[in-house]
């Protein structure tokens, strides 16, 4: 059971609930076959242990039964591919299964005789109304997933339960029996069929959701490139404009060989270091990241997500270079843990020793096997990061779909004096220093 276990854990919430869904259609099949199979299956065995002769064709529609019982399941499963855009319309498997479902149901009620669907020589042969109803039930609610129209997919079932009522006139049934299979097909193919559309809206509003998490991740990043943007735009437009227009005045100064020219190159030349320099602040300010803040964003970011995050740990009193190396370890572990795996909850700890800073993320519903999240190129730019400032990074699987990723980083001498585990600050966004807890799914904090 830990192969199937396993299989099952590897893959994301849609894909499970693509795969609940298909297994349910392919589920449908047994059913029809063990309620429209099974009366034939007990009279063949009493059939045979009675010594009476001519199981022909019982076992003929038993046979018959499991056929259409295999290409239901197959329309199924290519209907359902069709309505996630990942083939085209099965439109003659479509035709196939409707003309095979009133055939199987005509060749029931021929086998059986001339009275078996209730005509004027004996009673209703139990058997076989239910045979012939079911059959037609399942098959209309099967026929229903070829289309998308719910006009069609009414009259589809319509169709098929007043298509019933006067195949069973043909072959020989009385009026109130052909009226009885009409209603059975009716309200059994309806049944069916809105158990098919609820799974089918299901699947589609999960592919939505997820569809709506991936525009939010990339809304997110085009918003932060913006922001990125209109910094270097404040910064670099004015002193811009300003270099061109005393290096167009400069220019005209020269051709006049007026001595005012150096000095305007020589402003020039100093706005130019000017501006170079408010690009590097605002690329550095851009490249740190601050502890405090990186902890109350993925905590953000992952509820949202819909998965429980805790955070423990003193946030403040560690060095400036220590806390910007660790929010940006907090910063590429959220994304990590969005991006691999179906996680339900994730904790981050943050822990200050006597000469080290240690900071914890574990999560669950990672994937198995060394190929997981620990070899992303953004880990390596981390290792790389606290390698710098005697740090070590240290990510990997560790049993049972939880992932653990571990950085420490070396503290000057009475670094941690600072993070005082009762002090009482508030840190920007609510949440106190010290030792604190952020619940994933409430706003309770402990200190």
């Amino acid at each position: 059971m830990r192969g199937p276990g396993r299989w099952w854990r590897r893959k994301s919430t849609l894909a499970k609930v693509e795969a609940y869904t298909r297994w349910s259609f392919h589920f449908m099949m047994l059913v029809e076959f063990s309620v429209a199979g099974g009366p034939l299956l007990g009279q063949l065995v009493r059939g045979e242990r009675s010594g009476a002769a001519g199981p022909g064709p019982t076992v003929l529609l038993i046979l018959l039964v499991a056929g259409h019982c295999a290409l239901c399941g197959v329309f199924a499963s290519r209907s359902l591919d069709w309505h996630r855009g990942q083939r085209a319309r099965p439109t003659r498997l479509l035709w196939i299964l409707g003309t095979a479902t009133v055939a199987v149901a005509a060749t029931t009620a021929v086998l059986v005789g001339p009275g078996g669907l209730g005509g004027t020589d004996r009673n209703v042969d139990d058997a076989a109304f239910g045979t012939f109803a079911l059959v037609m039930a399942f098959g209309a609610g099967t026929f229903t997933l070829g289309m998308r129209n719910r006009r069609w997919v009414l009259a589809g079932v319509v169709g098929f339960a007043a298509g019933s009522g006067l195949v069973a006139l043909v072959c020989g049934a009385l009026g109130a029996v052909a009226l009885a299979a009409a209603v059975v097909v009716l309200f059994a193919a309806g049944f069916f069929t809105l158990t098919y559309v609820l799974s089918l809206w299901l699947l589609n509003v999960v592919h939505e959701l997820d569809e709506a998490r991936e525009t939010r991740t990339r809304l997110a990043v085009a918003e932060e490139r913006l922001r990125f943007g209109r910094d270097l735009h404040d910064v670099m437009g004015r002193n811009l404009a300003v270099i061109a227009l005393k290096s167009e005045l400069a220019v005209q100064l020269a051709q006049r060989e007026r001595p005012e020219a150096v000095a305007q190159m020589v402003e020039v030349q100093r706005l130019a270091h000017e501006t170079q320099r408010e690009v590097r602040e605002v690329v550095r300010g851009y490249r740190e990241a601050d502890l405090s803040s990186e902890l109350a964003g993925a905590k953000g970011v992952l509820t949202a997500a819909g998965i429980d995050c805790t955070v423990t740990g003193p946030a403040v009193g560690l060095p400036a270079q220590t806390q910007s190396a660790l929010g940006w370890v907090v910063r590429e572990a959220a994304t990590n843990v969005l991006r691999h795996g179906d996680p339900r909850w994730c904790a981050v700890e943050v822990r200050v020793l006597e000469e080290r800073a240690v900071l914890t993320v574990e999560n669950d519903g990672a994937p198995d096997g060394a190929a997981g999240p620990g070899r992303g190129s953004g880990l390596i730019g981390l290792r790389e990061r606290l390698a710098e400032i005697g740090g070590t990074l240290r990510a990997g699987p560790t049993g049972d779909g939880r992932f653990l990723l571990t950085a420490e980083v070396t503290l000057p001498s009475g670094a941690g004096a600072g993070a005082d585990p009762t002090d009482s600050d508030v840190l920007p966004g609510g949440v106190e220093s010290g030792r604190f807890r952020i619940a994933g799914t409430g706003s309770e904090v402990t200190p």
